[in-house]
């Protein structure tokens, strides 16, 4: 390798883990939000994370994170809904209301956990009140959502 090549490559190399250090909060709050509408209804289905998982690779801001991390950051959030409710549902809104502040993001987040919900080709009134709790919890009206 030329010492072009590897400067080119050592500079690709830091341009993507500075994606990642800036959008990590994007992340964990997209994947907390997938978890917490995918466990509404008590579990979370396959459809459920391969949509998560699709949007994420698709994402010009989250494509820099390894699938890998991805899906050990939804199973974190189901672990901890399934030790104890009340301590998932906190969890993942801690992460959710970091984007509170960033108006984009935060209808991005609404807009994936919309679409995670229906993913299954339900989505029912548990899932579409969990949207609408975060909804209130990063200051969006919940009808700009038609919820």
């Amino acid at each position: 390798m030329s010492v072009m090549n590897w400067i080119k490559q050592q500079t690709t190399n830091m341009q993507t883990e500075i994606g990642k250090f800036r959008n990590k909060d994007m992340m964990e709050g997209i994947v907390a939000g997938c978890a917490l509408v995918s466990y509404a209804d008590g579990s979370a289905s396959s459809a459920e994370k391969q949509k998560m998982l699709g949007f994420i690779k698709q994402s010009e801001t989250l494509k820099v994170f390894e699938t890998d991390d991805v899906i050990k950051t939804f199973e974190k959030y189901i672990g901890k809904f399934e030790f104890d409710h009340g301590i998932g549902r906190g969890e993942a809104l801690a992460a959710i209301v970091k984007m509170k502040n960033k108006p984009d993001q935060a209808q991005l987040l609404v807009r994936v956990c919309i679409a995670i919900g229906s993913s299954d080709g339900n989505f029912d009134e548990q899932e579409r009140q969990a949207v609408t709790t975060i909804c209130h919890e990063l200051g969006l009206n919940p009808k700009n959502f038609d919820l």
